[in-house]
């Protein structure tokens, strides 16, 4: 029976780097797999799937209204998909999720979701939400502190790197933007913010 997976990191942490060797594992044994990301990144010059090591690939894009489960059953009757791997995971809807948990359950295609866990207020986003409550597996892959501590928070700066508090759930960006950190350095960044904001009101 397939299962429904969720691989879940804070930033940089190599999530997309595994989705396409897991990707190109299938492939390498002439098993047609089918890649999908979040429509909503579309920095120029990134493929669709990207990692900061220089792999990329390109994918289906879904957005909020993509019916995933008839997506892949189209492309499944043409070829028989041996994999579904999705890349940023936490932007699917909560419905999205039970379309991968049907195509898992139903139609015995493994479906592996890669994806954040919490945002930079850490707040669970939506398609985490959903993928930590009915996935079949719970995967953390580790990222690295500046302290050396396993990273598990998504830290949002500004252009001159301090700690950014408020804002929308959704505002893409690299390494310029976000800074995956352990909790204390995270809680820390942020008192820093409140601490400066005090003094200059003081």
């Amino acid at each position: 029976m397939a299962k429904l997976y969720f691989y879940y990191a804070s930033m940089n942490a190599g999530k997309s780097t595994t989705l396409l060797q897991t990707a190109f594992n299938y492939q390498e044994r002439g098993m047609a797999v089918m890649l999908w990301t979040a429509a909503i990144d579309d920095r120029p010059g990134f493929g669709a799937i990207s990692s900061r090591i220089g792999l990329s690939s390109d994918a289906h894009r879904f957005h909020a209204g993509t019916d995933l489960y008839d997506a892949v059953m189209r492309q499944h009757g043409e070829e028989r998909i041996a994999c579904l791997l999705i890349d940023e995971a936490q932007f699917l809807t909560g419905d999205q999720v039970f379309q991968c948990a049907r195509l898992a359950d139903e139609e015995n295609i493994p479906v592996l979701c890669y994806g954040l866990r919490t945002d930079f207020q850490a707040q669970l986003f939506p398609g985490a939400a959903a993928l930590l409550g009915i996935a079949d597996a719970l995967i953390e892959l580790k990222a690295v502190c500046e302290c050396g501590r396993k990273a598990t928070m998504n830290l949002r700066v500004d252009a001159a790197g301090k700690a950014v508090r408020e804002g929308a759930q959704t505002e893409i960006g690299g390494e310029e933007r976000y800074v995956a950190l352990c909790r204390r350095h995270f809680m820390e960044r942020l008192r820093e913010v409140v601490s400066a904001g005090s003094a200059v009101v003081g």
